[in-house]
């Protein structure tokens, strides 16, 4: 999929070109079926369904819904919205029986005078993309898509239970997941997705999609696509797939690595040849960004309670606010690229997980790292050697914080945070906190099995 990158009422005449192409894509194809599709807050998965009759009326007037039903949109008051297709997202389900043609696009959401809902992630993206692109950069993003796949039983209440006991880059004669896998990246190249890499990741049943990289709205679009490809080709074969992040004790998490760089005037705005390190003075201010406001930002990119049961594993998550060329416990690593091959530099932010909705989550790391670049901050030595083995008391006397270590942690940085509060506007700011709180204290109400194994016999 390609998606414009403007600002919302960019004068550009070329989507109506791309309406053109759709309209007359669905008339050879005999496409019966046009899914519509936008997310949450949360960044749940949500669709409506359109008559192909429909198309033309709703590119030129957009598709009237109560934005109230939807959780994070509206209130009841101020309930109408427009969804209006991006037709550049156009693309054909591969999955669509062949006697009923359907296809997909993107939709961004606005107000019914035309401007940019407030309340749609997708929007939230498109203004900080064209925050920096005033100031001359394009932002572009590769992900690591980690997620598990059990035993279809999860779905009925049942414990995880991994269909192996593979671990990373394992090649097994009988792995159905092998297979999944294969059937997955099939539908996602069908959908113009690329893919990098996929393998068997380190955990039992886990595995990793990385995709390659691609504009930072275009890689959003097609982590949302990825997740819902993944689910659907699983659930076909009676297997349960989660990007949960840590579904199992004593087995590391999921993650989404991140691979992230700035581009100006179409040259690596990172890259710096005659540098040490390879980093432009851009590149080390976007980084020294990421580290000064990477507690704030923490409860977009790591929005789940359970998204701090990763972080504190004490496996590979992340946890202190350091950054590195070849050093994975350090929250941002930099990548070594191939002797002449600056233009692939590029900057990893490794606390994310597969659970964000990426629409928001790229919206606070291209902000927080945009921060470092237009106030210049300096960045702070390079972390040696493997962070998990110092003490509490070395990290303190080097200076080294931690990310916070749980969501009521995180939520209370957020709330402080000017920055976040910027990058996601005050409707999805306020929304978010009372949501993530109020799911907070319903998680602290609950009697845990930890609690009746560990109390209910002695006490």
């Amino acid at each position: 999929m390609t998606t414009e990158n403007q600002a919302p009422d960019a004068g550009d005449p070329l989507p109506s070109r791309q309406q053109q192409y759709v309209l007359r894509t669905i008339e050879e194809r005999g496409v019966r079926l046009v899914r519509l599709w936008f997310t949450n807050v949360l960044g749940q998965h949500k669709s409506v369904a359109i008559s192909p009759a429909e198309m033309e009326n709703i590119f030129a007037e957009g598709l009237q819904f109560d934005g109230s039903s939807i959780d994070g949109f509206s209130r009841v008051q101020e309930s109408d919205v427009l969804a209006r297709p991006d037709a550049s997202s156009f693309e054909l389900l591969p999955w669509a029986r062949d006697d009923e043609p359907s296809a997909l696009m993107f939709c961004n959401i606005e107000n019914l005078d035309g401007s940019p809902f407030a309340g749609d992630p997708r929007q939230v993206l498109r203004r900080n993309l064209s925050a920096a692109h005033e100031r001359g950069f394009e932002f572009f993003c590769a992900p690591e898509v980690e997620f598990f796949y059990f035993d279809e039983s999860v779905r009925n209440g049942g414990k995880p239970v991994p269909l192996d006991q593979a671990s990373y880059f394992d090649l097994t004669t009988e792995d159905v997941s092998s297979n999944l896998r294969k059937t997955t990246l099939h539908m996602l190249e069908a959908l113009s997705i690329p893919v990098e890499y996929t393998f068997h990741e380190d955990g039992p049943s886990q595995h990793e999609i990385d995709l390659q990289y691609t504009d930072a709205l275009n890689c959003a679009d097609n982590i949302m696509t990825l997740r819902l490809v993944v689910k659907k080709v699983a659930m076909e074969q009676g297997i349960h797939a989660t990007f949960m992040p840590k579904p199992l004790d004593g087995v590391q998490g999921s993650g989404m690595h991140t691979h992230m760089s700035l581009f100006e005037h179409g040259v690596n705005a990172f890259a710096d040849a005659g540098d040490p390190h390879g980093l432009s003075k851009t590149g080390k201010s976007f980084i020294a960004g990421l580290l000064v406001h990477g507690r704030e930002i923490t409860a977009i990119t790591n929005q789940l309670i359970n998204s701090y049961r990763r972080i504190n594993d004490g496996f590979e998550a992340p946890q202190y606010l350091t950054w590195a060329r070849n050093n994975r416990s350090a929250l941002v690593r930099v990548p070594i690229h191939k002797t002449g091959k600056e233009s692939a530099t590029r900057v990893e932010y490794r606390a994310i997980d597969p659970s964000c909705n990426p629409y928001l989550a790229f919206s606070v790391l291209l902000a927080a790292g945009m921060r470092g670049v237009t106030e210049g901050y300096d960045l702070q030595a390079e972390a040696e050697g493997n962070l998990f083995t110092l003490t509490d008391d070395q990290r303190k006397k080097m200076g080294i914080q931690s990310l916070p270590k749980s969501m009521a942690e995180a939520l209370d940085e957020m709330e402080q945070s000017e920055l976040v509060r910027d990058a996601v506007g005050d409707h999805i700011f306020e929304w978010f906190l009372r949501n993530r709180r109020a799911e907070w204290n319903e998680f602290h109400r609950q009697v845990t099995p930890f609690e009746l194994e560990r109390y209910l016999p002695s006490w």
